[in-house]
């Protein structure tokens, strides 16, 4: 595993910003790690990153404990922060050849050379980075987080404030960046999950909720709300008395029913129909998005 975090803890005070939370990346793997403001996201990364220590647990890096082995797995890791930092009133090529002196790179102007291209820089190479625009600025960000070749990419709110044809540029470059590094990603663009992600960890105050696919997260959630339709007359309470159902609506023509356990209620509502007689004339799951299961996961 390129990313291993082990039972996570991280106090401010006597508040938990990360509160016991486990999870790992593969190599190669593109993964979205999601949750509301305040939810412990950045604070994970900068853990990971060895810019702030953990109160408790254990990361790893490529096998290597980020605690003990500090300045080590930051030669392993690129980082873009959320809010990028950059000397404004240097040149993007002079930016990028202090971070290299930084890392200690041999044959700098070629590797310096190969960012630019790398990131599609061409155009810019000759201005101040403070006369660049904001998708321009996040290119020079993700050149210098990977000047070094780092085989771990960590990336919080990458394309935050850039217009969409920005947002199109930086995703691809992301995913092309992905083909052979292990990217761990954070953003509030659920599109942007969907486009670019194999893989979503949603955290909620300080604790994982939910690990796995962003198109089998959505299947999970939708078979937790089924739509039914009914010949003749039924009530709310024998559609309660189903097993695993938590919540019944009628709407227009029929009712929704919904679970709060991973169950497909379809199963259930034909077994109850077929044991009472009912005839049947619509079952259908209620096709949720990501950004609707995010909701569902994250509320108070």
């Amino acid at each position: 595993m390129s990313i291993e975090v082990k039972h996570l803890v991280k106090f401010y005070g006597n508040q938990a910003a990360v509160n016991d939370i486990s999870f790992s990346i593969a190599k190669g793997e593109i993964l979205g790690f999601l949750g509301p403001n305040g939810a412990g996201k950045s604070t994970t990364m900068k853990i990971i990153t060895g810019f702030i220590p953990a109160s408790l647990g254990e990361v790893k890096v490529c096998g290597r404990q980020v605690s003990v082995d500090s300045l080590d797995t930051r030669q392993l890791i690129g980082y873009l922060p959320e809010h990028n930092p950059l000397y404004l009133d240097m040149y993007v090529r002079e930016y990028l050849e202090f971070v290299g002196k930084i890392y200690k790179i041999k044959n700098l102007r070629d590797r310096v050379e190969e960012m630019i291209k790398a990131v599609g820089l061409e155009i810019e190479q000759n201005k101040k980075i403070g006369a660049l625009s904001k998708g321009y600025r996040q290119r020079v960000g993700l050149a210098a987080a990977i000047i070094h070749d780092p085989q771990v990419l960590i990336l919080d709110e990458p394309t935050s404030g850039l217009d969409p044809n920005q947002l199109v540029e930086i995703r691809e470059l992301i995913k092309h960046i992905g083909r052979s590094k292990t990217v761990m990603l954070s953003t509030h663009i659920m599109q942007e999950v969907e486009a670019i992600c194999d893989r979503v960890v949603i955290i909620n105050k300080g604790q994982i909720v939910a690990d796995d696919t962003a198109s089998q997260l959505q299947v999970n959630y939708s078979l937790q709300t089924v739509y039914a339709e009914f010949e003749g007359a039924i009530s709310i309470k024998q559609l309660r008395s189903i097993p695993h159902v938590n919540k019944v609506q009628e709407v227009k023509n029929g009712w929704l029913l919904e679970s709060i356990e991973n169950v497909d209620l379809r199963k259930e509502i034909a077994k109850f129909a077929q044991q009472n007689g009912i005839l049947v004339l619509t079952l259908k799951t209620e096709a949720k998005t990501l950004e609707e299961v995010f909701k569902e996961l994250t509320k108070s």
